[in-house]
């Protein structure tokens, strides 16, 4: 498994990516001023940070109790990226709305567009980190299951 630096280094440059790509592009789309939208994901980075440390961690843990190893196939990365989106989507609503002083519909909004972006982002900043810096624990198949789920993604890249 991730050591703590690791998963330090994984939690904090994802945000930091993240932000420097969000702010802006939200910005422009919603009509808020950069300052504005610059604090809410700054609230929502730091949000999501301690998020990020704590669902990877429990992960991780879940995935090497249930399967022996920390190893993500496709089907898994997906479910990795849709539930870590959903979980912070439902705590940081209510702090979009709060924040930019705009209804809860507004909000769903705009959170809806933190999601679509971030989910898309998580799955290719997950996969991109765990290229650059391989867990230890993930090896190669050792099961019918995982040959299967891997046959499906060698599909899926023809």
């Amino acid at each position: 498994m991730r050591t703590p630096k690791d998963r330090i280094r994984q939690a904090v440059s994802f945000e930091a990516i993240g932000l420097m790509l969000v702010i802006p592009l939200g910005s422009f789309i919603f009509g808020f001023s950069l300052e504005s939208f610059g604090i809410l994901g700054a609230i929502g980075a730091s949000m999501a940070t301690g998020w990020n440390y704590l669902y990877n961690l429990l992960f991780d843990r879940a995935l090497k109790r249930w399967r022996g190893s920390t190893r993500k196939t496709l089907g898994l990365r997906i479910i990795h990226a849709l539930v870590f989106e959903l979980g912070l989507m439902i705590a940081f609503l209510p702090v979009v709305a709060w924040w930019l002083e705009i209804g809860l519909i507004e909000a769903l909004v705009i959170d809806a567009a933190f999601v679509v972006f971030y989910l898309i982002y998580t799955f290719v900043f997950t996969w991109c980190y765990d290229t650059l810096f391989p867990d230890p624990d993930a090896r190669a198949p050792t099961t019918e299951v995982d040959s299967a789920d891997d046959g499906l993604a060698a599909e899926v890249r023809q």
